[in-house]
C-alpha cells in the first residue's frame, strides 16, 4: 500500500509540474475538464463516453512522454541537434496520431448521436 501511495503522490507530483510548466498539456487538461462535462450530453451511450474520455486520456498519456522525451534530449543536447530534434519530431507525430484518434472518436460519436451513422 506504501508503494502504491508513492507512486500515485509521484504521478500527480509530474502532472502538477507538466501543467505548471508546459501549455500543450495545460490546454489539454482544460480540454480533457470541458470533455468530462460535454461528453455526458454528447456520448450516445456509457460504453461512447467512455470511450470519448479514453481517447483523449491517451492524448494527455503521449503528451507527457513526448514531453519527457524533449526534456530529456534537451539535458542530453543542449544544443541544436539534428538528430535529437528528429527524435522530438517522433514524438510531436505520436501526439498528432492520438489527436486524430480522439477527433475521430468524437466526430463518431456525434454522429451516432445525430442519426448520421
Amino acid at each position: 500500500m506504501k508503494r502504491l501511495f508513492s507512486a500515485t503522490k509521484n504521478s500527480l507530483r509530474g502532472l502538477g509540474y507538466a501543467i505548471r510548466t508546459e501549455p500543450a498539456v495545460r490546454e489539454e487538461v482544460i480540454v480533457l475538464v470541458l470533455a468530462i462535462v460535454v461528453g455526458l450530453f454528447i456520448a450516445p451511450s456509457a460504453a461512447w463516453y467512455v470511450a470519448m474520455i479514453a481517447a483523449l486520456l491517451a492524448v494527455l498519456a503521449v503528451e507527457l512522454l513526448n514531453t519527457a522525451v524533449e526534456k530529456l534530449g534537451d539535458h542530453v543536447s543542449p544544443q541544436q541537434n539534428p538528430k535529437i530534434g528528429m527524435i522530438k519530431d517522433f514524438g510531436s507525430a505520436a501526439v498528432f496520431c492520438t489527436l486524430c484518434l480522439a477527433g475521430l472518436v468524437w466526430f463518431a460519436a456525434i454522429a451516432v448521436r445525430c442519426g448520421w451513422l
